[in-house]
């Protein structure tokens, strides 16, 4: 019998995400006991033409209330939470679709993917358990695909390596204070500029770098030259 301790060691044992949805993709139907399961990631698919229908109509927050539900609140959804039967037969015909459950994957708070199952008419309703078992795999997911984008991050940016002049002195004392966990603010007052000045330097140095967050770029600093305890880097990810 499968249980979530299974689907959580089965996303443990995958290394990326086509082995997500070969290995771990068939237990999570078989978990939930779903018509149809799946996982979607929103940069494949918009890089996709073949695609682009899953994102533009079944994924679509104007068309699809699930979509936006999940898309505003983070937190897995199925259809009975945001729409009658008959408006969502109507909003999805299809029969594998009759009860549809869908829930985030979140990268470092930006909702990067979504998982979803589907059942036919003749199944029973996605129920409150369902939503909080699926929200224990979407946390899982969720902490899978931070740890792998950002260890990707890291072997990309080892090809090609980190120059210290890159970043000025100054530059250097911000990147120190945000390894740190120092807000803008902060930062600003102990070095006794402006908050704006900050936010602007870390602009700078986010195209330096070309990163496009903080953890990214302490990470970046930190696999390339050792310059930041990993204690630090853990707190900027926490």
């Amino acid at each position: 019998m499968m249980t979530l301790q299974h689907l959580f060691e089965a996303i443990d044992l995958v290394n990326d995400e086509s082995d997500l949805r070969s290995h771990f993709v068939p237990k999570l139907g078989e978990y939930f006991a779903a018509k149809r399961s799946g996982i979607f990631f929103f940069d494949q698919l918009l890089s996709d033409r073949k695609l682009q229908n899953i994102l533009n109509v079944a994924l679509s927050i104007e068309h699809n209330p699930v979509a936006r539900y999940l898309a505003e609140r983070h937190t897995p959804v199925h259809e009975g939470l945001v729409t009658s039967p008959k408006a969502w037969a109507i909003l999805c015909p299809r029969p594998d679709h009759w009860h549809v459950m869908a829930g985030p994957i979140l990268d470092r708070g930006q909702l990067v993917g979504a998982v979803g199952c589907t059942r036919d008419k003749s199944m029973p309703a996605f129920d409150s358990q369902n939503l909080a078992d699926l929200s224990a795999v979407c946390l899982h997911l969720s902490v899978w695909m931070t740890a792998l984008r950002l260890t990707h991050a890291i072997s990309t940016q080892q090809h090609y390596p980190f120059r210290s002049d890159r970043l000025t002195p100054r530059e250097r004392q911000i990147a120190d204070l945000v390894a740190l966990g120092r807000t803008n603010a902060e930062i600003g007052n102990e070095l006794w500029i402006t908050e704006n000045s900050v936010k602007q330097a870390l602009k700078r140095m986010f195209r330096k770098l070309n990163v496009s967050s903080r953890t990214e770029m302490i990470a970046q600093i930190a696999a390339t030259q050792h310059h930041f305890p990993g204690d630090r880097l853990l707190k900027l990810t926490q």
